[in-house]
């Protein structure tokens, strides 16, 4: 069924914006290719990516240890590399990808879930 969390025009593309929806909080994105759903949190240790910087192509970096994510997919592009010695962390916080959830676009609305 999902849930209206927008309008199309409520993103610029290159954008995105944080909703809550079925009791979860996510992170609608729109790219060129259309408008993607990840959670709101980085799976490294839980930050909040609402201002992560969204990559050239389809990645969004964690503003605080510099993860990177497929946005489209969830997939770990890059695991969390900053600052010098956060690896040893990794160690115990291995890779894990974002949860994603379906988008729709509805005439002017954009549904997720």
């Amino acid at each position: 069924m999902g849930t209206v969390v927008c309008k199309t025009t409520d993103i610029p593309v290159g954008g995105s914006k944080a909703f809550e929806t079925e009791g979860e909080k996510v992170l609608v994105f729109h790219l060129e290719d259309g408008f993607y759903a990840t959670q709101a949190r980085c799976t490294h240790l839980f930050m909040s990516l609402e201002k992560g910087k969204v990559m050239e192509g389809c990645n969004v970096q964690c503003p605080f240890h510099r993860a990177q994510f497929d946005i489209r997919t969830g997939e770990v592009a890059k695991w969390a590399n900053f600052p010098p010695g956060v690896q040893l962390l990794n160690a115990v916080r291995k890779e894990k990808a974002l949860k994603t959830f379906p988008v729709q676009v509805q005439g002017d609305d954009v549904v997720v879930g």
